[in-house]
């Protein structure tokens, strides 16, 4: 299986692809960690509830993954979360950017 990268500071362009898997999932997944939730109506509990910002960086990271983690299980059970890293060059300007490493189900 390949490993795909879904990094938070791209923002989301919705493709409206669905006949493809790979396209599918990762549009879904940018959609995830970049949407706070409780802003989407009927759907609430869509989304990350955002409770790193204005954290120390070390707390933030930890809240970070946590959050992420428990999304991508609830919403996207399409793939497999491998690895979450963290880009701190963005740090200085408060921008934190998480680097999310993931498998596609039922990728060939």
């Amino acid at each position: 299986m390949a490993v795909h990268i879904v990094r938070t500071d791209k923002p989301f362009e919705p493709l409206m692809i669905e006949n493809d898997l790979v396209t599918s999932v990762l549009q879904n997944l940018m959609c995830l960690v970049s949407t706070r939730k409780g802003t989407i109506p009927m759907y609430r509990e869509y989304g990350l509830p955002m409770e790193w910002i204005d954290k120390p960086i070390d707390v933030a990271q930890a809240l970070m993954v946590s959050e992420i983690t428990e999304a991508v299980e609830e919403f996207e059970p399409r793939c497999t979360l491998l690895n979450i890293e963290f880009d701190l060059s963005g740090a200085a300007n408060a921008r934190l950017t998480a680097i999310l490493e993931v498998e596609i189900n039922g990728e060939e």
